[in-house]
């Protein structure tokens, strides 16, 4: 595995231990604290962006095929068995969150917001990075 992977493991890493720092405990705090709440949602877009860029590092440090698109990155992970298809259908959809939150699309549902930073996230970067660093 290249210093560059290993660095964008790390920056993911610690941008998951300074969302838990900021992370209100409860969704009440969450949806009352404007402040707050921008600067998780800031971070999931960051941790996601990140995610996004390993994938594409691992997919050119593997010579696999060159995705059009960044969420059809974790479709050609999964097609090489570095991740499997449930992961990658929730890498996907964390990414469209992000697009989502980045571009104010419509409104954003804080509930749903909440609890991917709350549960999901960390658990999907974390079960990523595993599978990342197992396939060296």
């Amino acid at each position: 595995m290249n210093a560059r992977i290993q660095d964008k493991i790390r920056e993911i890493e610690n941008y998951l231990e300074e969302l838990s720092e900021i992370l209100p405990s409860s969704f009440r705090e969450y949806s009352f604290d404007l402040k707050s709440k921008a600067a998780c949602e800031r971070y999931f877009e960051k941790i996601v962006e990140a995610i996004v860029d390993l994938a594409f590092l691992v997919i050119r440090e593997k010579g696999l095929q060159t995705p059009e698109e960044d969420k059809e990155a974790f479709d050609i992970l999964c097609k090489a068995k570095i991740i499997d298809a449930p992961l990658a259908t929730r890498l996907k959809e964390a990414k469209g969150m992000r697009n989502f939150l980045a571009h104010q699309y419509g409104a954003i549902d804080d509930k749903i917001v909440f609890k991917a930073l709350k549960k999901e996230l960390r658990k999907d970067a974390g079960i990523f990075i595993a599978s990342i660093e197992t396939s060296f």
